[in-house]
């Protein structure tokens, strides 16, 4: 992205998976990211298994960190049971956790929701058959929904939509074909589209590709901390 008057730097990523064994610190790269942008945005799955002790490890980590922070859970952080818990601790840690809602960083909005399966164009799951089935599709399209709402809420003219599950199917490319529809859903972009957007980012698909475009030809990052990046890093620093 062009550098222009009062863009705001923003470092992206995902999936930090972070163990109650406290094994890995972020510390250090926090406070690279820092030094290097204006704002932090962490694309879900924040924990390993959901558990308050992995988000207390987190929050102290994030100490290093004095830049705003902008996050959304991902499907790890919800594995105990606990995701109440979690998302207490890490708002107290300041973290601005986003579940269907937006938030300004000097003049730039920031909209949240983790979002959920479904597939992509054609193979996209319909409401059909068994109450399973159904439930499951009913989840998609209520996240789906959550982010057309938090969108309408948006009074800055430059947005950026923050996710967990992909929106596409470009950027998990990589991935297993047989996963595919557990990685994200279709339904995320087309609300998108319907918005001026700026950026997307997201995470979830650890083997997939860095980049991709919305059918409306928004620009679409996974920035899970294991895709390879222009960086070099193991996040992305888009310019907005």
């Amino acid at each position: 992205m062009a550098e222009e008057a009062g863009a705001l730097k923003v470092a992206a990523i995902g999936d930090l998976h972070v163990k109650a064994d406290g094994t890995t610190s972020y510390k250090a790269l926090f406070g690279e990211i820092s030094r290097a942008a204006d704002v932090l945005v962490i694309a879900g799955d924040l924990t390993d298994l959901g558990k308050p002790a992995e988000a207390e490890l987190l929050a102290e980590d994030l100490r290093a960190c004095t830049v705003p922070v902008v996050a959304v859970l991902g499907n790890h952080d919800y594995e105990c049971g606990a995701v109440e818990e979690v998302s207490r601790i890490l708002r107290q840690a300041g973290v601005r956790l986003l579940d269907g809602q937006w938030t300004e960083v000097d003049g730039v909005g920031f909209v949240g929701v983790k979002g959920f399966v479904g597939g992509f164009g054609r193979a996209m799951l319909g409401s059909f058959g068994e109450p399973a089935i159904k439930a499951m599709v009913a989840e998609s399209v209520s996240e789906a929904m959550r982010l057309e709402n938090a969108m309408r809420q948006v009074r800055t003219e430059r947005a950026v939509v923050v996710l967990h599950y992909a929106p596409i199917a470009e950027t998990i490319a990589g991935e297993p074909l047989e996963i595919f529809p557990f990685l994200g859903s279709s339904r995320l972009a087309e609300t998108i589209d319907r918005f001026p957007v700026r950026a997307v980012v997201h995470g979830h698909a650890h083997r997939g590709a860095y980049e991709g475009r919305t059918p409306g030809g928004v620009p679409v990052y996974n920035v899970a901390q294991h895709i390879e990046k222009p960086t070099g890093c193991p996040y992305a620093l888009l310019t907005i």
